[in-house]
């Protein structure tokens, strides 16, 4: 039980900054994916969208070979900056970004693309900046659908284990989100730690999921 709270405040921790990095990244690529005219676009939809299908693990895996003390990047930053990245909780955030950028990239694109492109036209007539009609016409218009997105991100942030495990590992509180601890009390044999997490999460989840769907525009029935 003595885990419990460290390992909780972690994982807000790094799901809190995860989420918004990814709905930084997020937003950006699927609006620029949404007005993008180009031969390709589908693939490199495909490329954004596959840490959703890939198994965390591999994820990880890739991760290390990037980030890793014997990758160029990670020794650069070492070398350079003193920065370790591997197992410290700035590499479960990346983990995390990495695994929910697609369920703010979806949801952002569809948002953007069904924005009414006259209303963005209308708005450009009236000499508005393109940075201006993002901000008062195109966001506002698609704000429900990245939220719904960064919402599911969040919860998916905050139960992430394969690719934070391989990246960060299990320093209790240091590395030690909430799933990682489940798993190990589990491991122990502490049923009541186990559940104690296990309820936790869940309560959060449901949370989420219920304001997520609050968010979706209802359907008028005539």
């Amino acid at each position: 039980m003595d885990a419990l709270l460290p390992a909780l405040l972690l994982s807000l921790k790094v799901a809190g900054w995860s989420t918004l990095i990814a709905l930084v990244l997020g937003a950006g690529a699927g609006y620029a994916l949404s007005r993008m005219s180009l031969t390709g676009k589908e693939i490199l939809d495909s490329l954004l969208t596959l840490p959703m299908v890939l198994p965390p693990t591999v994820l990880g895996y890739y991760l290390l070979v990037l980030i890793g003390r014997r990758s160029i990047l990670g020794r650069w930053l070492y070398d350079t900056f003193d920065i370790r990245l591997v197992f410290t909780w700035q590499g479960a955030v990346i983990a995390a970004v990495v695994v929910i950028f697609p369920l703010v990239f979806k949801p952002a694109r569809a948002a953007f693309e069904e924005v009414d492109p006259q209303l963005e036209q209308a708005a450009r007539t009236l000499g508005l900046s393109d940075v201006s009609i993002f901000f008062r016409v195109t966001l506002p218009l698609a704000w429900r659908g990245i939220l719904t997105g960064a919402l599911l991100a969040f919860a998916r942030a905050l139960g992430e284990f394969g690719a934070t495990l391989m990246v960060a590992g299990s320093l209790p509180g240091k590395t030690q989100t909430i799933s990682i601890a489940i798993y190990e009390a589990v491991q122990a044999g502490d049923e009541t730690t186990a559940l104690t997490l296990v309820l936790v999460v869940s309560v959060v989840c449901v949370l989420l999921m219920i304001g997520s769907s609050r968010l979706k525009p209802h359907k008028r029935v005539d």
